[in-house]
């Protein structure tokens, strides 16, 4: 027998927010986070704006000696799961801890460890090289530190699948709950890839928007977006079974119910031009919710601002709502934060959850021109009132790999 799955805890570090309620205020607001690069040295750097996660005090939430054998992208992931944690009641001494999980994951993994060690290298000698290096770069530090923490015996385990992330990692927990393996999952994504290596690699492909003017950087489903703005940060999700919330009687946020993964097989970075295995993945979480295209009422977009991916997207979700397409919202929060790439659809994930709690629409800011074939309603600048009872968060990853999610509102 199936269970139901409900979401009880969320917790957030990001561009416009260090926690849940300050990034949801933020994004309302359409508050720019992107801005000049002040973590690292950016004079030969041909890109020199970022959206980095600002006045985190790291040392408030983990101990010095802790947090000096971490990775960035791990410590954004403990403080999140710490606030969700925290909002969902959860007493980790009164729960069955074989049957609480972790799927959290990251994109890129410990890429500022990996520059400081790569350097400590070739300067200074292989001895110099960190005892800790290994464990603070592999991708599945994150979780692993997670389930330490909160002594999680179940499954652990990091979904690893480029931008599609952290949106893989929740509708892989889903699952898990979903057909009675666990009763309790730590899920969502982590980053922290704001160094010269990845902004040099990916601005070498081509990939990122390389005007350095923060307003204009990041402008997705705009006639005039040239490539993504890198980001970091950490979403953080604690999903439950229904029967085990109500149980403890648990503030409920939402109701996940349905999950479609897929690929394009087409190409390694750019995604299928007819958009037809993104559709599917659309499709999939919507059939497995069993609701109608038109039941849909708000669609977070993957949206990176990219000439390809905003008009690919697009595509898609034409496929899937047909003519009722130009009557759905879709926004994307990347207008604000810039791409967190792995930890992206696990913010995004909490944007849907905030919207369907408040009845409120984040909007895409730096919107002033529309393109022919980007005709949809992107929200464009202003967020807005609206009834949402069901939403629709896309990813979509390097490598051709899709994934949406469907949530619903609790009543």
């Amino acid at each position: 027998m199936c269970k139901r799955v409900v979401i009880t805890g969320i917790g957030a570090i990001t561009p416009i927010g260090n926690n849940v309620s300050e990034f949801w205020s933020n994004a309302k607001n359409g508050k720019l986070g992107i801005d000049f690069i002040k973590s690292i040295e950016t004079e030969n750097l041909d890109v020199k704006i970022a959206g980095e996660v600002k006045n985190l005090k790291v040392e408030d939430y983990l101990d010095k000696k802790e947090s000096r054998r971490l990775d960035k992208f791990t410590q954004y992931a403990l403080i999140a799961s710490e606030e969700a944690i925290k909002q969902s009641g959860l007493n980790i001494d009164e729960i069955d801890k074989n049957r609480l999980g972790v799927m959290v994951g990251s994109g890129i993994g410990g890429f500022h460890t990996h520059e400081n060690e790569f350097s400590a290298l070739y300067n200074r000698g292989p001895k110099r090289v960190s005892p800790m290096y290994i464990p603070m770069t592999i991708i599945n530090a994150a979780a692993a530190n997670i389930a330490i923490k909160y002594e999680a015996k179940g499954t652990c385990t990091s979904a690893v699948t480029a931008c599609a992330t952290g949106t893989n990692n929740i509708g892989d927990a889903f699952r898990h709950i979903k057909y009675g393996y666990a009763d309790v999952m730590i899920t969502g994504g982590c980053e922290s890839s704001i160094t010269p290596i990845a902004i040099a690699g990916f601005n070498n492909m081509r990939a990122l928007n390389s005007s350095n003017i923060p307003e204009k950087a990041s402008t997705p489903f705009d006639k005039n977006r040239s490539g993504f703005v890198m980001g970091e940060g950490a979403g953080i999700l604690v999903m439950e079974s229904l029967d085990h919330a109500l149980k403890r009687n648990a503030n409920i946020l939402c109701e996940i119910v349905g999950y479609g993964s897929t690929c394009d097989a087409y190409h390694i970075t750019s995604p299928d031009p007819n958009g037809e295995s993104a559709s599917r993945a659309m499709m999939d979480a919507i059939n497995e919710g069993k609701i109608s295209p038109s039941d849909v009422s708000y669609i977070n977009a993957h949206g990176t601002s990219t000439p390809y991916n905003d008009l690919f997207e697009t595509r898609a979700i034409k496929k899937v709502f047909g003519v009722d397409a130009k009557n759905i919202p879709i926004s994307s929060i990347k207008s604000m934060t810039g791409h967190l790439l792995g930890a992206a659809g696990a913010v995004e994930s909490i944007a849907c959850i905030k919207t369907l709690q408040e009845g409120f629409i984040p909007p895409t800011i730096g919107y002033t021109e529309s393109e022919e074939e980007l005709d949809l309603d992107y929200v464009p600048n202003v967020g807005r009132e609206c009834d949402v009872k069901y939403t629709i968060n896309n990813s979509l990853g390097f490598g051709g790999h899709n994934a949406s999610l469907l949530f619903k509102r609790w009543e």
